[in-house]
């Protein structure tokens, strides 16, 4: 192989990379709204005067992510899920998009949900089974 041919072969391989790279700093928006939400098909929304809470299921697993109404501003956001007899888990912080996702295996056993954006909240107000 002359090397010409091994300096085209090495420009292409850096022009593949840089290309790549410039695709993975661009991409970031898309994947955090791709990521904004939970696998499985969407069973439940529990709507509060600042957002809501959305509920998913897959495959004995359930999973929340609460959202605000006006997305943008940090405020303290929280998503808790709790299956019957277990300690819940939850996601709390101050978030401008979301709070979670949070999943649990519930197999067949009953959840409670909870969610809350600033001041006002909302919970499922009954123990659910998916």
């Amino acid at each position: 192989m002359s090397c010409g041919a091994i300096r085209r072969r090495l420009a292409l391989g850096m022009a593949v990379l840089i290309t790549s790279g410039l695709l993975a700093v661009a991409a970031p928006t898309d994947a955090r709204a791709a990521g904004a939400s939970c696998a499985g098909r969407k069973v439940k929304t529990l709507s509060f005067s600042t957002g809501s809470v959305q509920i998913y299921k897959r495959r004995g697993y359930v999973c929340a992510i609460t959202l605000p109404k006006r997305p943008g501003t940090k405020r303290h956001m929280m998503v808790s899920v709790k299956v019957w007899a277990f300690r819940p888990v939850v996601d709390q912080g101050r978030y401008a998009y979301r709070a979670g996702p949070v999943t649990v295996h519930a197999g067949r056993r009953y959840v409670w949900v909870e969610g809350a954006v600033g001041r006002a909240s909302v919970d499922s107000g009954r123990w659910m089974r998916f």
